[in-house]
């Protein structure tokens, strides 16, 4: 995740992290523990384009094989012996979980931050007040462009007029609530027409997902913008990142799944603001790049672990079986082939081919490993979507 409010304003220092306060916006720079993503359903009432694990109307079997209330406290339990800071409930349609609200509450319980991931059609006033009651500090609504893309996207007719509805909603009841936009071909060209209902919407935050070719993401490949499309998209969030901040709006934006946005920043630092450059580049080596089996860690319906919620393909174990503090953290019998594969991605550096390999930059960015898999059949290929020309 590259803040591109914290680096080009100067939202978030070195001495901020080291001196380690805890504070949310820091986590991306100073986590230990991972961030875990739990999907805690297939089901979803949407079926959208871009759904990294195919979410939809699922039969009643489905339903029955997804971790269960008792299994999931005893996994939170544990997550929170390992001191996870952030807990994220996805899905599918995480509030499609009759059992949401008690998984969270429990969470919070424990000391983790929790944080609701959903597109938004089923916040209802009710809804919200328990969201509100439960402690989710934060809830991220997908909008993927204008009413008519977006519901396109959804394959909804109504879905931009209830996931308004719904952060509406949210704001009323006083819980955060920021957007999550999937960029791609069909919604490029509606990028500044969200970032200005973001602003009118009162919304702190924007999020801006570069496409990750997983699920049924894996059949819009031949949709994904093209890098000089990136490269524009890029200058787009930069330029209206520093306006906002110039006239003193505060919205927090972020990009995540392509850490090339990262190099940008610095070299327009480098360029532009040559004092702080030294002070970005540390908080890009603090990040460290692609987070997959790192920073972050993702736990399907079924107790799968993933290096990240869009590697579904690659199984670290399940939860049913070892918890998942023992999954994450023996990664010592390289006779294990899951481990020997976690912890070649916690060094990833001696890995990198192609062009990601050759990159002088490849600390802090490492390309996406499941977008190379898609496209070359080798995870430690170059990033198709790298967009970026070399200094030289």
């Amino acid at each position: 995740m590259i803040g591109f409010t914290k680096l080009l304003c100067g939202t978030a220092m070195v001495a901020d992290v080291l001196r380690g306060d805890g504070s949310e916006k820091l986590l991306q720079f100073s986590a230990t523990s991972p961030i875990v993503v739990w999907n805690v359903t297939h089901r979803c009432n949407l079926r959208c384009k871009h759904c990294y694990i195919e979410a939809g109307d699922r039969k009643k079997n489905a339903m029955e094989s997804e971790i269960t209330t008792e299994e999931g406290k005893e996994l939170i339990s544990d997550l929170a012996g390992m001191n996870v800071p952030v807990l994220l409930f996805s899905g599918g349609e995480a509030l499609i979980r009759e059992d949401i609200f008690e998984l969270g509450k429990y969470a919070g319980s424990k000391g983790i931050r929790t944080v609701l991931s959903s597109n938004g059609t089923l916040i209802t006033k009710d809804i919200a007040s328990k969201i509100k009651e439960t402690g989710f500090s934060y809830v991220g609504i997908s909008i993927d462009g204008l009413p008519a893309t977006h519901n396109r996207f959804r394959n909804a007719a109504n879905a931009f007029e209830m996931a308004k509805e719904g952060i509406d909603n949210l704001k009323e009841v006083g819980v955060k609530v920021g957007v999550r936009f999937t960029i791609n071909r069909y919604n490029y060209h509606e990028l500044k027409d969200i970032l200005r209902f973001v602003v009118d919407s009162g919304v702190p935050r924007f999020c801006m997902y570069h496409l990750v070719y997983s699920g049924r993401g894996k059949e819009m490949t031949g949709d994904d913008i093209t890098n000089k499309e990136r490269m524009d998209v890029f200058n787009t969030l930069k330029e209206f990142t520093l306006e906002l901040h110039q006239k003193g709006i505060e919205l927090e934006v972020l990009t995540t799944d392509n850490h090339a946005d990262g190099i940008l920043i610095h070299r327009y630092i480098k360029e532009n603001m040559p004092q702080r450059a030294d002070e970005v580049m540390e908080l890009l080596r603090m990040h460290g790049g692609c987070s997959a089996g790192t920073k972050v860690a993702n736990i399907g319906p079924t107790g799968n672990v993933h290096p990240c919620q869009f590697w579904t393909n690659r199984v670290l174990g399940n939860v049913r079986e070892k918890a998942f503090s023992r999954i994450w953290n023996d990664t010592k019998n390289t006779e294990n082939t899951e481990n020997e594969f976690l912890s070649s991605l916690r060094n990833k550096g001696a890995y990198l081919k192609g062009k990601c390999g050759k990159c002088t930059d490849k600390d802090v960015c490492g390309g996406c490993r499941v977008r190379a898999e898609a496209v070359h059949g080798d995870m430690w290929q170059e990033d198709p979507c790298c967009y970026i020309e070399s200094e030289e």
